[in-house]
């Protein structure tokens, strides 16, 4: 699936052709032993750090040193992996020594009686102590009767549950399912009708399946009616058996009455009102992770892989869709038509749809599939781009994987009111409509979101559907593989989408993310269903991208694209875990490295690598530790990762066997090029000198990813502490004569946060003196020239959509005046004289600071059809310094009345980011908690955007106490949820950074 981002455009795409036509040698820091023993008394050990291998931008092949160059490997990986074993050793030789005091020692036989009496002493407490109160009593102690209460739960019945755990039993397994169901969308309720093929694999008395919300009102067992139990708590339902039931198959049947859900999960009602006014009503699906036991009583967990057969009632105007093509239909009384769906291929209970609305559709088939992408009638002319996109990256996922899609159609579904960006259901995949339509005035940037969210789901089509994780620790598995495809596919596919910076985006923005102590592994324990719910985030979708770039800049000859067609044939229809796709990998690969001993360091592990770099005349020393913003209160700090490290320099020259010895004329060396690794690199002073005079002489002699990391590193160890801000500074002079979108971008991101920290605090002649006095921001990059009309190059449209939008709500020159210009033109021709769709979020934001402006921009909310259009218009409307706007907007987004509530988490993020309204959205999510957390899963990624889009900004100790206190007093939901960790983590962060660094900003001002 695809989270909605809901802070910045999703992210796109990845790999840029540099200007170094010459890929970068790799080499992997292996975990081998050596093939001779070595004293532990030879290795010295540095705290938290290691000598790192690394090979460099056009090295020669090492031929006749090639045997000791992989003997060096083999010991510099022991060093730097297997320190533990031998510092331990050392550490355990130390013995506490004899306190040589004054005091004379007492005789041995004194010593001998004095420990007599008190092992007697001792012996006689310990028997009166553990023996109970009754043994000296007339009638002694009855017998312990350990009741089943203590042990089993209280099922709703009263009776006692006969299942202790929320996984589910493995001795049952579902086979077969054969779904009826028939949704009222006038009374919002639905009947439905299961039936099971069951495989008893080990002999059981009981039967345990999930079941949430719904009345059952009848339950037979191989035709015999029996009697359920259910446990509400964890979601479970059981049927006991006075006999255990043999192995084999058996039929179970369970009749049901259910609401369609209100909120955004399990089969819920949507509605919409068309153009003519009137309301419309749908009924869709959202089962992922933990919601198809809303629909069906069902085994609702990944592994438990079966086959299903769906039948749908509904009225005559209402079409339905399910994962499978529709067989036939048949006409019932009352004017009702049930249609029934080809029987599935195996699946998770998760990838199961199903829908019933008044859509249209448009269809093409390619590669034996029939492609169709449905809408509300009123959007018919929006659906052209999605299909002929995903006709595209079908035949392009058919041909990588060498093999091919296996279901006859294919849909792509616009829901009205949907949750997540999108849903990667089998051969019925449902999208927000901003991901998935596109009107006739947008621009290349809305087309790439499209773009990217498609290819995004059609890879889940083989990682996720017919490759599934085992379970929900290994999530990357399903949503990392896929936004790494996405971004692949989308650079072959569409390479005038130009999408490499956003992948470059997405890394910043995990490595952010990864920095923090509050972080978790990529893999990691999950038991809770808010775990589960919070496993979808940064670390398993960017993060998991990240580690993947990685792993494929190091492997070669294609060995990668072979590793994921090995694994994709070896377990077709199955489940896997980490390990799996690892073993897979290492058959194809022929390199010297374990694949599995490299990589289960990136994801066993949370965070990630800090290498740091000294140098020493022509001699590199390398060392890595575990990278943390704020190591004060680590939980983790021996991690060591096998780093496949590359690097360029002035003259790329190469290393000989183990030792980085570079040839004097060497003036600057640049390491982890165009940031293909998952970690971040810190110089010694010279290193940082010699690289920032490098760039002031001439921008080109780093790429501008390259450029761009050296930004986005010297911010982020500003904010660990590691270098002084003041070194900040010194390289964001060069940037005065950068032209690029990535650099610029991510130098304009930094200090725009810096900006809204300022300003957050009050520190308003701080931030007026960063924008105006100096006009810093504007100097830097507001270059001459930047145009408002329409613009092909998405790279150049990503650049002046930042710049503008930030020289505007500065109130920067003749910014504002120019949008308002604009946008009094569009609005005067009936909206006919056309706004650049790149620039209309900064325009219609402009235009939203006056109470005619503003009148105006809800208006075109309220009737727009542009999905596009809709969501910058909201945005614009949440911008208004108007406090009584601010509360309206946030009321009205809520509770749903006149804004989706969907948008519920956009409209937070856009109030948090001004001065006027960023307390009263927090004070808002205190006060609505409760119900914010009805209408969102507990945990999940809309719940993650609200709670640290209302404070991360904050950066005093009045708001992290506030924060605190909210989050531990009594009753509160989700207290215990990872991101309240990290939003205290934050917020003490900011702390730290404004008391270090205020001084000197107003110098530097």
């Amino acid at each position: 699936s695809v989270l909605t981002n809901l802070i910045a455009p999703l992210p796109r795409n990845m790999i840029e052709n540099s200007m170094f036509e010459e890929e970068p040698d790799v080499v992997d820091l292996a975990k081998e032993s050596p093939s001779y023993p070595i004293d532990s008394d030879d290795v010295v050990y540095e705290p938290r750090s290691s000598r790192l291998l690394v090979r460099g931008l056009g090295e020669n092949d090492l031929d006749e040193d090639e045997e000791d160059y992989e003997s060096s490997a083999r010991l510099l990986g022991l060093s730097f992996m297997n320190r533990s074993s031998n510092q331990r050793s050392v550490a355990s030789s130390y013995t506490r020594q004899q306190h040589s005091g004054s005091c004379s020692k007492p005789s041995t036989k004194t010593t001998v009686v004095g420990v007599l009496i008190l092992v007697l002493v001792a012996s006689m407490f310990m028997v009166i102590y553990f023996l109970p109160g009754c043994t000296f009593t007339r009638k002694g102690c009855q017998k312990t009767n350990l009741t089943m209460d203590s042990i089993y739960p209280i099922s709703t019945s009263g009776e006692l549950f006969p299942w202790t755990e929320l996984r589910l039993p493995p001795s049952v397994h579902p086979v077969h399912y054969n779904i009826s169901l028939h949704p009222n969308l006038a009374l919002m309720t639905f009947q439905g009708c299961v039936s099971i093929l069951v495989q008893v694999l080990h002999e059981t008395k009981n039967i345990v399946l999930h079941s949430s919300d719904m009345n059952i009102s009848k339950v037979t067992f191989e035709g015999k009616e029996v009697h359920v139990l259910e446990y509400k708590p964890w979601q479970q339902i059981a049927i006991k058996f006075p006999e255990d039931l043999k192995k084999g198959q058996y039929v179970l049947n369970i009749n049901y009455t259910a609401k369609l859900s209100n909120s955004y999960d399990g089969f819920y009602n949507s509605s919409y009102v068309d153009t003519n006014g009137t309301k419309r009503v749908l009924a869709a699906t959202q089962f992922e992770p933990l919601a198809a036991r809303k629909a069906f009583p069902c085994f609702d967990e990944p592994a438990f892989k079966s086959t299903f057969t769906i039948k749908m009632t509904r009225e005559r105007k209402y079409i339905s869709l399910s994962n499978m093509p529709k067989v036939k239909t048949t006409d019932l009384k009352n004017g009702l038509q049930e249609d029934e769906f080809e029987k599935s291929v195996k699946m998770s209970n998760y990838l199961v749809a199903f829908i019933v609305a008044e859509f249209i559709g448009v269809s093409n088939n390619v590669s034996k599939t029939m492609v169709s992408v449905y809408a509300i009638p009123d959007k018919k002319d929006q659906v052209q781009y999605a299909l002929d996109t995903a006709c595209k990256l079908l035949e392009f996922y058919n041909t990588f994987f060498e093999n091919d899609y296996p279901l006859s159609k294919l849909d792509l579904v616009a829901i009205p009111d949907f949750l997540a960006g999108a849903m990667e259901n089998w051969g019925l995949i449902t999208f927000r409509e901003t991901t998935l339509l596109v009107g006739n005035n947008s621009s290349s940037i809305d087309k790439q979101l499209v773009t990217s969210v498609i290819a995004h789901e059609l890879a889940h089509q083989w990682f996720g559907n017919l490759v599934t994780m085992r379970w929900w620790n290994d999530l990357w598995l399903n949503e990392g593989f896929a936004t790494y495809m996405q971004y692949m596919s989308i650079e072959t596919v569409f390479p005038d989408l130009n999408i490499d910076t956003e992948f470059l985006n997405v890394r910043f923005k995990a490595l952010t993310k990864d920095a923090l102590n509050s972080s978790h592994p990529v893999s990691t324990v999950v038991s809770t269903p808010e775990q589960v719910e919070e496993m979808f985030d940064s670390v398993s979708y960017e993060k998991g991208a990240s580690i993947l770039l990685m792993l494929n800049a190091t492997l070669t000859d294609g060995e990668f694209r072979k590793g994921v067609i090995e694994y994709l044939q070896k377990y077709n229809l199955s489940n896997t875990e980490s390990e799996d796709l690892w073993n897979s990998l290492s058959q194809v690969s022929k390199q010297n490295l374990s694949v599995s001993e490299m990589m289960n360091t990136w994801t066993v592990h949370k965070g990630f690598p800090l290498v740091t770099v000294k140098r020493n005349g022509t001699q590199v020393t390398l060392t890595q530790e575990h990278f943390l913003l704020n190591a004060e209160n680590s939980t983790d700090d021996s991690s060591l990762w096998h780093i496949p490290l590359t690097y360029v320099n002035d003259s790329c020259s190469f290393l000989s066997s183990s030792t980085l010895k570079l040839p004097d004329q060497v003036k600057w060396l640049k390491f982890n090029f165009k940031n293909d690794g998952f970690y971040i690199v810190h110089y010694d002073e010279e290193g940082w000198k010699n690289l920032i005079d490098a760039l002031k002489g001439d921008v080109n002699v780093l790429s501008c990813k390259d450029r761009a990391a050296l930004i986005n590193n010297i911010f982020t160890l500003s904010s660990s502490g590691k270098v002084s801000f003041r070194q900040v500074l010194n390289l964001m002079d060069y940037i005065r004569n950068e032209t690029e979108t990535a650099p610029l971008t991510e130098a304009l991101f930094q200090l725009g946060q810096i900006y809204m920290l300022l300003d957050k605090r009050s520190e308003l002649n701080l931030a007026s003196r960063m924008t105006v006095d100096t006009a810093f921001i504007y100097n830097t990059f507001l270059m001459a020239g930047q145009s408002w009309d329409l613009e092909s190059s998405v790279s150049k449209m990503t650049l002046r959509s930042a710049l503008l939008e930030m020289a505007c709500s500065l109130n920067i020159r003749n910014c504002s005046t120019q949008a308002k210009h604009l946008f009094d033109q569009w609005f005067t021709s009936n909206k006919t004289s056309l706004i650049p769709s790149d620039l209309m979020r900064t325009v219609f934001k402009v235009a939203a600071q006056t109470d005619e402006g503003w009148g105006k921009l809800l208006d075109t909310y309220k009737h727009s059809i542009n999905d596009q259009e809709k969501r910058k218009t909201l945005e614009a409307l949440a911008s208004t310094q108007d406090i009584r706007k601010i509360i309206w907007i946030l009321q009205k987004s809520l509770d749903g009345s006149e804004i989706q509530t969907q948008e519920f988490p956009l409209v937070i993020n856009a109030i948090c980011k001004n001065f006027a309204g960023y307390l009263y959205a927090w004070d808002f999510v205190k006060e609505n908690w409760d119900k914010i957390t009805q209408k969102f899963p507990v945990g999940s990624f809309a719940i993650q955007s609200i709670l640290m889009s209302a404070t991360s900004q904050f950066s005093t100790k009045t708001h992290l106490t506030e924060t605190q206190n909210f989050f531990t007093s009594p009753g509160t939901k989700g207290s215990q949820m990872r991101i309240v960790r990290e939003a205290i983590e934050t917020i003490k962060l900011n702390m730290r950074w404004m008391e270090k660094n205020l001084n000197t900003l107003q110098r530097w001002l």
